[in-house]
């Protein structure tokens, strides 16, 4: 456990480190710091995934008022480290090409590593902190550190609005998450997470009013409808290889949150599991409904997170159903295709917000009406977008495809149990799940061919030239071969 330590300060080491350094040298230290950081956590995720055993380390120097502060690294924990570890790095390295332009205008990017560095740990300490005060603490410094990064380029109106939208709605989902807490610590008298499985599984009403909260509060960092209105402003405002992690992982927190409640509840009731995978089912359809009206890229992809932060929760809503029902194999299903889901969505939505970076990199637009004939002079950007479309679409052979099916089987399994209502609600989320499929290849068929295929349709596309630039496309090209 000593080892997940190093691997959660390793990133700040990082970017202390870049405060002294040349502007030219900031982010490769940024970058192998990080590096370092994945391989102890891999390690440390791999010996907990590989044994079935939690580590649990008393960090007894923060012990106080506030109770035992442990790090616990059960399977749920070690899968998340292991996403948010890998997909940090891998926009650590795509940073040093994309912010070239900036270092070459004269950008201090000190500040910027330093947050960077900064969202990296306090994912990695969300995930695994087990105590309430410290995990908040750490959820604020997540939430205050992406915030600085979205607004790195703040000389601009439209990013300074982005950012302050941002932030009241991450503060609003801290409010509902501490109410949910404080109901916990007050009816258990602790502060420690284990301490609320007993009052949980004990008092249904309880439950359910506590996993509401909590549902409110991390819906909106994951950015469920109809708390999502930050997520499309956001996005495109910030620099390109933030906009990947925190649509790759970051709001994948709020996924880990929902998921953390719901382990210590176990048995979800009926009408809260109804409610999830409803609510999950609008968001899905919102958002590739208003993905596919989209010209920005950045745009579009942030509508796409709506849409896959939906879908995550429709195997949420599946395997919550199963449990209700006492289906094991429905259960099974739908936690599989959720927690799939997340991993293969922060490949592929990682991968395309490199690609958009790139086009945007050398364009100097992401508006794709004004694109056209980057596949001649962007070839490796445009065969990995190809991949990455391909992989967002659902289709086989990509891993979009795997997590979506096993999403697709659970609805066909509750279709079967013996009730009426899991039968109605099967068949429509399969509908709304099956026209979802349908929207996301028209959405990205329309990407894809209005950006790279034809003849250029502006100055914008003109003589464009693809540098290779390997810092970019090194990442890129590694998603693509995780999304086969």
């Amino acid at each position: 456990m000593n080892i997940f330590y190093y691997a959660l300060l390793t990133p700040l080491l990082g970017g202390a480190m870049s405060l002294v350094c040349s502007e030219k040298f900031k982010l490769k230290v940024v970058s192998f710091f990080t590096f370092i950081s994945m391989i102890l956590c891999l390690m440390t995720s791999a010996k907990v995934l590989i044994s079935g055993e939690s580590l649990v380390q008393n960090l007894t120097i923060l012990n106080g008022m506030f109770g035992a502060v442990k790090f616990v690294i059960d399977p749920l924990s070690a899968f998340f480290v292991s996403v948010i570890s890998v997909m940090s790095f891998l926009g650590t390295v795509y940073a040093n090409g994309y912010m070239k332009p900036y270092l070459e205008k004269g950008m201090n990017v000190s500040s910027h590593c330093l947050f960077l560095t900064m969202l990296i740990s306090s994912m990695l300490g969300v995930v695994t902190i087990q105590n309430v005060m410290f995990f908040l603490i750490t959820w604020e410094i997540m939430s205050l550190s992406s915030f600085f990064l979205v607004i790195f380029e703040d000389n601009k109106k439209e990013v300074l609005n982005a950012g302050i939208k941002y932030l009241i709605y991450m503060h609003v989902s801290v409010i509902f998450i501490i109410l949910a807490f404080v109901l916990l610590t007050i009816k258990s008298g602790s502060y420690d997470f284990n301490s609320f499985k007993e009052i949980l599984q004990n008092n249904a009403h309880f439950a359910n009013l506590v996993f509401m909260f909590a549902f409110i509060g991390f819906g909106i960092k994951a950015g469920f409808v109809p708390f999502h209105n930050w997520l499309p402003e956001a996005h495109p405002a910030a620099p390109s290889h933030v906009s990947a992690v925190m649509s790759g992982v970051m709001i994948k927190t709020g996924i880990y949150g929902i998921l953390r409640i719901l382990s210590l509840i176990v048995l979800p009731s009926v009408a809260i599991s109804y409610f999830v995978l409803i609510i999950s089912v609008i968001t899905a359809l919102y958002g590739i409904l208003y993905a596919v009206t989209q010209f920005d890229m950045k745009r579009l992809l942030a509508y796409s997170s709506i849409e896959n932060i939906g879908i995550i929760g429709i195997g949420l809503g599946v395997g919550m159903l199963g449990l209700a029902y006492n289906s094991i194999p429905v259960a099974v299903l739908g936690f599989g295709g959720c927690i799939l889901h997340v991993l293969n969505h922060s490949i592929f939505k990682e991968l395309m917000f490199f690609a958009a970076g790139s086009v945007y990199n050398k364009t100097h637009t992401r508006n794709i009406e004004v694109l056209g004939g980057l596949l001649k002079s962007m070839p490796k950007t445009a065969a990995l977008c190809l991949i990455g479309s391909v992989a967002i679409c659902g289709l086989p052979p990509f891993n979009g495809f795997i997590s979506e099916f096993l999403i697709y089987f659970g609805m066909l399994k509750g279709a079967l149990v013996d009730n009426l209502g899991m039968l109605i609600i099967s068949i429509l989320a399969l509908a709304g799940l099956a026209l979802v499929g349908t929207m996301a290849i028209l959405c990205f068929t329309k990407l894809y061919s209005i950006t790279f295929l034809g003849l250029p349709r502006s100055e914008h596309a003109e003589h464009v030239k693809e540098d290779v630039v390997s810092s970019m496309i090194f990442p890129m090209g590694c998603l693509a071969l995780l999304t086969l």
